[in-house]
């Protein structure tokens, strides 16, 4: 009775752990330049057909697919946030994710500066 009892649990340790890797995310950009969205365009449409909203975490990337789990990470001070891609862009040269700004502002330092180096990680 004991064994059986030791190997439910063992049993039950093993798939816990293995549900646990569901979150887990996978490197896309180690070197990626992150901006934010200007609050003209809230309420407008995105590439994706929702609403922008400048107060929910979302981005913008020119490839990957809309509702992408993505986690940005601020590499000068390791902050991170989960966005969900809902939109293209940015279309200016050197800039490689475009972020609502409630996403930028929980990860940035410098609230007056709207650019800083992120590193993007996908969901599995």
């Amino acid at each position: 009775m004991i064994k059986r009892i030791a190997l439910l649990v063992v049993t039950l340790l093993v798939l816990a752990s293995c549900s646990s890797s569901k979150g887990a995310f996978t490197t896309y950009d180690k070197k990626a330049t992150a901006t934010y969205y200007h609050d003209k365009f809230n309420g407008k449409k995105t590439a994706s057909g929702e609403k922008f909203s400048n107060s929910k975490l979302t981005a913008a990337h020119k490839k990957l697919p809309f509702g992408t789990k993505v986690k940005v990470t601020n590499t000068a001070n390791d902050k991170s946030v989960i966005v969900t891609i809902n939109d293209r862009g940015p279309f200016t040269r050197g800039r490689d994710i475009d972020l609502s700004k409630k996403a930028f502002m929980e990860i940035t330092d410098n609230q007056n500066h709207g650019e800083i180096n992120v590193m993007l990680e996908v969901a599995k």
